[in-house]
């Protein structure tokens, strides 16, 4: 049960004890730290978390920060990518959040656990690569709930492939920036928010596809706070950057166009 007070945000008090701090290694072994920031009323405001990953950012870059992963919650929250356009945008004039990461516009807010690793990549890994390996996290954590999930080739993120229940729908968003090899931005794993906060707007520039949650697909609720240990667990494996079997991907299919009159699609 979340509690009803506003706590200090532990991104304020990251090197404090407990779950925040690297887990014993051997000398040489590179590990993760993990900052479970805030969920439920504890939720960390976008700007502070973004704040903070500029701050992580560059002490990893200068070698005197470790890599570290921030978990959390935002209140409700659109951001728009750099390749965002003006019709994907609330057309309500919701205001929105113009952020340095690529892809295009999303929603965060309750009920989404949203991943920030700040983690220099190897000299070997390459971005596209980076981006499949959160991916693959991400569908290791799904499977470990008993959802099927995988890629769609062409699109960045976690998909549901298409069923007797719908068509194809995304169920983690990915969006991330690299700058002097170091990563920031992340992931968003939808496990029971409101998924209407997505009738606003198109999500990440896909209008022939669905969202869902973790919820959603397993017929009862999924926490934020259930699936930690699991993304924490699988983030360790995909990000130490070992050889790793590749999920495969989902077979997409176009929906056909309504009709077409003189070469318009209606």
């Amino acid at each position: 049960m979340h509690r009803s007070r506003r706590r200090p945000s532990k991104l304020s008090t990251a090197q404090g004890a407990g779950p925040d701090r690297p887990p014993p290694t051997l000398e040489g072994v590179r590990a993760i730290r993990y900052v479970e920031a805030g969920f439920g009323a504890d939720a960390v405001g976008y700007e502070t978390a973004w704040a903070e990953q500029r701050r992580l950012h560059s002490e990893v870059a200068e070698g005197t920060g470790s890599d570290t992963v921030i978990l959390l919650e935002h209140p409700p929250v659109y951001t728009a990518g750099k390749r965002t356009e003006p019709h994907e945008r609330p057309l309500d004039g919701t205001p929105v959040v113009d952020v340095d990461r690529g892809g295009k516009i999303t929603w965060h807010g309750p009920g989404q656990l949203v991943g920030y690793p700040i983690v220099k990549l190897a000299s070997h890994v390459y971005v596209v690569d980076y981006v499949r390996r959160l991916e693959e996290a991400l569908i290791a954590v799904c499977a470990d709930l008993g959802v099927k999930t995988g890629r769609v080739k062409g699109r960045s993120g976690v998909w549901v492939a298409a069923d007797d229940r719908g068509r194809e729908r995304k169920i983690a968003a990915i969006g991330i920036r690299v700058a002097q090899g170091v990563t920031m931005h992340g992931f968003a794993l939808n496990c029971n928010n409101d998924l209407t906060w997505f009738d606003r707007i198109v999500p990440c520039g896909i209008s022939d596809a669905d969202v869902t949650t973790l919820s959603k697909e397993l017929g009862r609720e999924v926490t934020t706070t259930e699936v930690l240990a699991s993304v924490r667990r699988h983030l360790d494996e995909l990000l130490a950057w070992d050889e790793y079997e590749r999920s495969p991907d989902i077979d997409h299919h176009e929906e056909p166009p309504t009709a077409i009159t003189y070469g318009l699609t209606v």
